[in-house]
């Protein structure tokens, strides 16, 4: 039988664990009482003074550690909170970026959020959507870049779901380089998957999430699968008794299908766990240990990565990852550079052509994304089909690297909005996004 504080230390870690496998999960009833600053980290002196005090302090077995306005902290912690695996950048200089600043320009433009009449500057959209770093770049050159809340130059931010599209990208590569038949049922890959719903499904169905899963996330529901999940994935060890999955790839080996794969988009991070398994399978080598070897070791990255992982140490492909700013402004050089960054090529252009061209429209439509008519998803990228080509990784709580190739710009931001889907961000984003880049075309 576990103690009180050993079953809180537990249920600590399924929430925790449950929030970081969250996609794009709407969260009603977030309490948003608190503006960007009234809510600063530092403001409200979270885990500072040598202790801190009992009621500042952030970390296990606390359940609440990403709640609103903890996550204003956590989302640059998650090191503290929970075990990782680091992705190397190796043991070279770093490559640094090239600087031609010009924020106050872009501070003061201006744009109307999606459905208002209302006139919102740049600037003040960076509080309203809780941004702790922006950086853009034009053109391969630094024109912005701003910190605030829990991170600075030195720091790490949870990309979240953006890990999604890193793992795509390193996908994509595979089949590029023609080492992975995106045609193939995943089956004949990983035959432990075989009796899954992932089984029959083609490795394609699986990048561009069109697979039939029978995967709920209802947090109300203490049976729902999002729960199962999480209680496989814990790193902390199985209580006596527990008879389930234990770890990520235990779990995709339990689900079932439902539905018919290839007839709609449905975001489930589980698909993007099942191809860290791919991957893995086909390159020999863990999905940090892949993105350390073809990316990061290579793109001339300031900092270390870092990604949390399983208790058998598998790493959480679908949304474990956290960064720097600038080195993921880096991977967003190498997407609108076509695998190309420092004058070196990295990986096949094909890669990302085949992320540019799109998924289908009238699957991703099924999914409803009222802020996203017109979208697609492929690659684990999302794609606007807006009339500049721009596609994007996106990840909860506001992050983002958005490539913009008719601009040449690449924006990246880090977030720590107090919900967690993405609809309630976009509205006021997703035109500032438009109208930087229509700003620095014009400038040219």
């Amino acid at each position: 039988m576990f103690s009180k504080d050993a079953y809180t230390l537990r249920r600590s870690l399924l929430v925790s664990v449950a929030l970081l496998l969250a996609a794009c999960t709407p969260q009603p009833g977030t309490a948003q009482a608190l503006s960007a600053e009234e809510s600063d980290p530092n403001t409200l002196g979270w885990m500072q003074g040598f202790p801190p005090p009992a009621d500042k302090l952030i970390m296990q077995p606390d359940s609440n550690f990403f709640s609103f306005p903890k996550l204003r902290w956590t989302v640059c912690h998650f090191r503290e909170l929970l075990p990782t695996e680091q992705v190397s950048r190796g043991i070279g200089a770093p490559v640094p970026l090239a600087y031609a600043l010009d924020e106050d320009a872009i501070d003061a433009l201006t744009f109307k959020p999606m459905g208002s009449d209302d006139v919102m500057t740049w600037e003040e959209s960076l509080a309203a959507n809780y941004t702790d770093g922006m950086l853009i770049l034009h053109e391969g050159k630094v024109v912005y870049e701003r910190y605030s809340g829990c991170l600075d130059e030195f720091g790490k931010h949870g990309a979240m779901s953006m890990t999604k599209s890193l793992t795509g990208l390193l996908a994509e590569i595979l089949v590029a380089e023609g080492r992975l038949d995106d045609t193939a049922l995943v089956a004949t890959i990983i035959p432990e998957l075989e009796g899954s719903a992932f089984g029959n499904a083609t490795v394609r169905q699986v990048m561009d999430m069109t697979t039939g899963l029978s995967y709920s996330e209802d947090y109300a529901d203490p049976e729902a699968d999002i729960w199962i999940y999480s209680r496989a994935a814990s790193p902390l060890p199985k209580p006596a008794g527990y008879d389930g999955p234990d770890g990520y790839f235990e779990y995709l080996q339990t689900v079932r299908p439902e539905g018919e794969h290839g007839d709609a988009f449905h975001y489930k991070t589980i698909n993007t766990d099942a191809f860290g398994w791919i991957i893995a399978r086909v390159s020999g080598l863990e999905v940090t240990e892949l993105l350390s070897e073809r990316i990061w070791r290579r793109m001339g990255a300031e900092q270390d990565a870092y990604m949390t992982v399983d208790g058998k140490g598998v790493p959480f492909a679908g949304g474990g990852l956290s960064a720097g700013l600038r080195d993921l402004g880096r991977i967003g050089l190498l997407m609108l550079g076509e695998g190309v960054i420092n004058g070196e090529r990295l990986f096949p252009a094909d890669a990302v052509v085949n992320i540019r061209r799109g998924g289908s429209k009238s699957a991703f439509a099924k999914a409803g994304y009222s802020t996203l008519e017109g979208g697609s998803y492929r690659g684990m990228w999302w794609l606007f089909h807006n009339k500049n080509g721009a596609y994007a990784a996106r990840g909860v709580h506001g992050q983002t690297i958005y490539v913009d190739p008719t601009a040449n710009m690449v924006l990246v931001r880090l977030a720590s909005y107090p919900r967690a889907q993405n609809g309630f961000i976009d509205p006021t984003s997703l035109p500032a996004y438009q109208a930087v880049a229509e700003y620095l075309m014009a400038r040219d």
